[in-house]
Parts: C-alpha cells; sequence; structure tokens
C-alpha cells in the first residue's frame, strides 16, 4: 500500500469516540480516531513495511504513528534515527507503543538506556526509565538498586509527568522483585505520596507504589 492509500484507510476508519478519548490522554488535534483494533488489522495485512512506516511517522498523524510502530523494523533503525522517534512523540499512548514494539526489539537496548537515563529530554528520559524498569525485572546486574532508589527518592516528586510515571514504575518493580529493598521502596512511596489519589477503574491495580507494590507480592503468593 502507498501512504496516501493508507491514510485514506485510515480516515475512513475515524471514530469520534476514540478521538475524545485519545485527547483526554494528550493526543493533539491531528487525528482520526481510529480504533487500536482497527489499526492492528491493518498491520496485519500490510505486515513489515519499514519505508512505509517510516513515512507514516512523518505525517505525525495520531493514527498513522500508531500503524507506523506496528510495521517498523527496529533492525533497520540507526542509533540517531531512533533517537529522533523518541524525542519527537508526546502522547504517551504512543511512547509507550513504541517502546513496547520497537525499543525493546532495538538491538542494543544497553547504549540507549544509558544516554536516555542521564537525558534532559522527557521523553527520552521517559523510555530510559521504561527500559530500566525492565532490567530490575529481569536482567538485576546491569543496575544499581541502592542508587537507583536513591535517585527515585530525590527526583520523583518534582520530575515531568511523562518521567514520572516510568520513574514510579521502577520503583514498584524494586519492590515487587528485590525483597531486600521491598521496606525501602515501599517508605519511599509512602513518603512521595506520588499516584496516591489516583483514579483506578475496578479491577484495575493503583499506580501508586505502596498499593501496587503489596498486590503484587500478594499475587505471588
Amino acid at each position: 500500500m502507498t501512504l496516501n492509500e493508507v491514510m485514506i484507510q485510515l480516515a475512513g476508519l475515524g471514530n469520534e469516540k476514540v478521538r475524545v478519548h485519545n485527547t483526554k490522554f494528550g493526543a493533539g488535534a491531528h487525528q482520526f480516531g481510529v480504533k487500536m483494533g482497527d489499526i492492528r488489522n491493518m498491520a496485519k495485512k500490510i505486515k513489515t513495511d519499514h519505508e512505509l512506516a517510516l513515512a507514516l511517522w512523518d505525517t505525525e498523524n495520531v493514527d498513522a504513528r500508531f500503524l507506523a510502530i506496528l510495521i517498523m523494523d527496529p533492525r533497520k533503525l540507526t542509533y540517531e534515527a531512533i533517537n529522533e522517534l523518541v524525542k519527537s512523540e508526546k502522547f504517551p499512548h504512543i511512547a509507550d507503543w513504541l517502546y513496547t514494539y520497537v525499543i525493546k526489539g532495538y538491538p542494543d537496548t544497553e547504549t540507549l538506556r544509558k544516554e536516555w537515563m542521564e537525558s534532559t529530554d522527557p521523553m527520552a528520559a521517559r523510555a530510559g526509565w521504561s527500559l530500566t524498569s525492565g532490567c530490575i525485572v529481569r536482567q538485576a546486574h546491569l543496575v544499581d538498586i541502592p542508587a537507583l532508589l536513591d535517585r527515585i527518592e530525590t527526583e520523583l516528586a518534582t520530575s515531568a509527568p511523562a518521567v514520572q510515571w516510568t520513574m514510579n514504575s521502577a520503583l514498584a518493580q524494586i519492590g515487587i522483585h528485590h525483597p531486600p529493598y521491598r521496606e525501602r521502596a515501599l517508605a519511599i512511596g509512602e513518603k512521595l505520596g506520588i499516584y496516591r489519589d489516583y483514579p483506578v477503574s475496578k479491577g484495575c491495580t493503583s499506580p501508586f507504589a505502596p498499593i501496587w507494590i503489596n498486590e503484587m507480592v500478594r499475587r505471588q503468593h
């Protein structure tokens, strides 16, 4: 499919309720409001098409970027290109998809993680903390957990909202997966109170770190 054909198809799938939902969570006006299921179905038909993905991303359209992520080949991205992708998107839902489907598939995530953990760009820092959360769970030897706790305690309350979300996730993962540091993680969460009053739908776990940690530990047992 050509770029023009894809954009016409996306426009035809636009949904007002989805547009309202996206806008509520930070998306800009340049969107059609396509349902996630429809975007996934289009991606299945197109399969991997890296050049088309880059062209879709360059439109800056919300729905086009969701689709671009699903048909992109992370192995074909240069180091400069993946940095540009991360820093060019402010909508958290797209940023999280980019992390899940593209960044995690990049051949050298550790180099990215180290750079982004020191970045002043909020979206790069957000991605850096997401990668660090993954290390906390699966590759703890790559991180200094006491140093991370020190940094979280110092920076979490004043970080940009985009960074705060993934930094808080790192705090929760430390408490959930590393019992020797659980008491301190809980104490930091209580002290800072980030997301203490966050509205949560029925059946979902609160992002408030002490509740999140205790619930996940309870499920482990």
